[in-house]
């Protein structure tokens, strides 16, 4: 079969653009020597939404060749933790990919808030490069995608210069961002459409799909779960949420109602099905199907080179706001999750090898329980607030009015909420002639006396470095980016859900502490000997780990601290 050419016009005048942030080595830079057993593929592992406790809770309710092959055959990190406030996906996923954080790589949230054009930016979104496909387009809620607003390179775009274009990098999620971020500005990138159970892609990668796309595309590989009901996987009397199935605040989605069993093709239309399809663990079995077509018809692995491939399993964040951390469907989900880890793994040591692959796994965030089932007392301040939701329309109210109130006049201060961010109206600023620091000041103010916020930090303390050595403030720090970020980053209190839609889902992460920072990291692969590591580490510290591993350059944004133990046994770099 033909394979895809990495290396052509469209590529090169990525490089130059990777050249003006600084991806490619300075003249002088000697690359250090490839490892004596490099790797054939590269296969970088995110299970969206997988909070670090996880795998070590349910371990023995594991099978061997998932979650557990990781663990007694490689190096797990059962202490890490992202060092940014905003444990969103879409930031998640690009210092995974980045090691870097929003100064960085350039992404300050999953959405964020452009004060020229006063409209939303939705963190890959690009009307340059439509989607591929028109039936395809109407069905897909982001009419063009890239990942231009990515401002570092990544592993795989490292990988791709390290090789003079030899090495290939794919990346496939049922998110767009869970596949777009990853593969970087050079690698490509396959996602999910709602609208209509297929892979799909933009011109920003593709003229069309290659062949075996869209004959996968036209088998309707998802449809085929129509037919078939989500029960338990193992008697309820196993599991820890057995009795409770019904838990205060899970709120389902469509026609999943709050309890087993879950019959899929309950829908009232296709959209509705193949929507809903993402919040069960079959989504993930969908995304596994295209991933192994894939290995199989672009040969991974398969080269003079290593490539590398990034999944991302998306299905663990849909049901967890869904159903919640804490629910019997996110409990069946894990043991599903691990199945399909095994079955992955199986059929790459069938295809390639697992003795010749490098393997990572971790996540983009945590979670925290749903706020309805949080026991009292249980996030209980001095002043006697529990756990809580915020309603961003009534918050953003409340503090409008504070700074009418302030500054005698109607005009409109607040322009918009992005979490964490929220955004004043500059004309109204400049209209009254105000200095914005003093103004950043007062919202500061008011947002603070709003119950269940902890922390608001402006701009132009961020900006000076005015902020105080703190353990969450510089998680807000490391969440900041100079020109995407608002003019006040808020943070809540523990407990506390807080999104853009009140009552949208039943659990919420988004927040500095640890049970959205908390992420599992695993690596396995040739020269790594199994270790189980209790020390402090981050997440971003895989970017650079990986890229040291395989003797090439860190991503340009890379602020992240080699894993000693993972690169110990490669005999180049000991």
């Amino acid at each position: 079969m033909k394979k895809i050419s990495f290396w052509n016009s469209a590529l090169s005048a990525r490089v130059v653009g990777l050249l003006l942030f600084g991806a490619l080595p300075a003249t002088g830079y000697v690359q250090q020597a490839a490892a004596a057993e490099t790797p054939k593929l590269v296969l970088q592992i995110t299970v969206d939404q997988l909070r670090g406790d996880m795998p070590i809770r349910f371990k023995d309710r594991f099978g061997e060749g998932g979650f557990r092959y990781l663990m007694n055959k490689g190096i797990s990190y059962t202490n890490a933790h992202y060092q940014h406030s905003t444990t969103f996906t879409a930031v998640g996923h690009a210092t995974l990919a980045t090691g870097g954080s929003a100064a960085q790589h350039g992404l300050a949230g999953n959405d964020w808030y452009d004060t020229k054009t006063e409209e939303r930016v939705y963190c890959v979104e690009d009307p340059r490069n439509p989607i591929i496909g028109k039936e395809v387009t109407a069905k897909t809620k982001h009419k063009g995608t890239s990942p231009r607003n990515l401002t570092s390179s990544t592993i795989g775009d490292e990988l791709i210069l390290a090789s003079g274009g030899k090495s290939r990098v794919f990346s496939v999620s049922i998110k767009d961002r869970g596949a777009i971020l990853p593969g970087g500005q050079l690698g490509k990138a396959f996602w999910y459409s709602s609208g209509s159970g297929k892979f799909v892609s933009s011109t920003y990668y593709y003229k069309d799909y290659p062949k075996w796309v869209a004959a996968w595309n036209k088998t309707d590989y998802a449809g085929k779960y129509k037919t078939v009901t989500w029960t338990l996987k193992e008697p309820r009397s196993k599991y820890v949420y057995g009795d409770q199935d019904d838990r205060p605040g899970e709120k389902g989605y469509k026609h999943l109602k709050a309890t087993f069993p879950h019959v899929l093709g309950n829908a009232k239309k296709d959209a509705d099905f193949y929507k809903a399809l993402r919040f069960t663990p079959m989504g993930d079995e969908v995304t596994l199907a295209f991933a192994k077509e894939l290995i199989k018809q672009e040969s991974l692995g398969q080269g003079e080179a290593t490539d590398m491939l990034a999944i991302s399993f998306s299905a663990t964040d849909y049901l967890g706001h869904a159903f919640g951390p804490n629910s019997l469907e996110y409990e069946d989900n894990l043991l599903r999750m691990d199945a399909t880890l095994a079955d992955l793994f199986g059929y790459i040591d069938k295809t390639i090898g697992l003795d010749k692959t490098l393997i990572v796994l971790s996540s983009d965030h945590g979670i925290d329980q749903v706020p309805e089932t949080i026991t009292e007392g249980f996030y209980m301040t001095r002043s006697g607030e529990g756990a809580g939701r915020h309603n961003p329309k009534t918050f953003m109210l409340r503090v409008n009015a504070a700074l009418q109130a302030h500054y005698n006049t109607k005009e409109p201060f607040v322009s918009a909420f992005w979490n964490p961010s929220l955004y004043l109206n500059l004309e109204t600023v400049k209209k009254l002639n105000l200095k914005l620091s003093d103004v950043e000041d007062v919202l500061r103010d008011a947002i603070l006396k709003v119950p269940g916020f902890a922390y608001a930090v402006t701009r132009t303390d961020l900006l000076l470095g005015r902020v105080t050595n703190d353990p969450i403030l510089n998680k807000v720090q490391n969440a900041f980016h100079p020109t995407r970020s608002g003019n006040v980053l808020v943070v809540q209190k523990a407990g506390w859900y807080l999104y853009p839609k009140v009552n949208l889902f039943a659990a919420m992460h988004g927040s500095p502490y640890s049970y959205d920072t908390y992420v599992p990291i695993m690596f396995a692969g040739p020269g790594i000997k199994q270790a189980t590591v209790t020390r402090l580490v981050a997440p971003r510290d895989i970017a650079a780990t990986v890229t040291n591993y395989l003797g090439v350059k860190p991503p340009s944004g890379s602020v992240g601290t080699v894993l000693s133990e993972v690169v110990a046994g490669n005999k180049v770099m000991n």
